[in-house]
């Protein structure tokens, strides 16, 4: 299987109302990715983990937040439209309290701003996957 693939971006400027657009391909054999919003790797107001092989639910949506490196409770969403081998979109939003995922098949995920951060600054993009684009606007 190809090497997963990291993309992290820091120093960006993330504000309610604004959205960030993911485009790529799942890997044939891919495990998981993740989409991570927040401050560091240590303070993730979203993490956002699709998996194709979950232990206990096999293909899942996870959504948790990281503070000062200690994960929150999970959120596990069982209807997972992406799929392994396949092309996907995923729009993030963020509005405040609230951030919306915004799946391909129209389905949209909330998940509570926990930190109540105002201001993203860091980005990572990681796992079995080709990232073909992102945007933020």
């Amino acid at each position: 299987m190809a090497m997963p693939m990291e993309l992290e971006l820091k120093h960006v400027e993330l504000r309610a109302g604004d959205q960030f657009k993911v485009q790529g391909r799942i890997m044939d054999e891919a495990e998981r990715f993740q989409i991570d919003l927040g401050c560091d790797e240590d303070d993730l107001a979203l993490h956002f983990n699709p998996r194709f092989n979950d232990d206990t639910d096999g293909t899942v949506l996870v959504c948790n937040s990281k503070i000062a490196g200690c994960w929150g409770d999970e959120k596990r969403e069982i209807h997972n439209p992406l799929q392994r081998g396949s092309t996907f979109k995923i729009v993030l939003k963020l509005t405040g309290d609230m951030f919306e995922v915004e799946m391909p098949d129209g389905q949209e995920i909330q998940f509570p701003n926990r930190e109540g951060l105002d201001v993203i600054t860091y980005i990572r993009i990681k796992g079995d996957l080709k990232l073909t684009s992102f945007k933020i606007y």
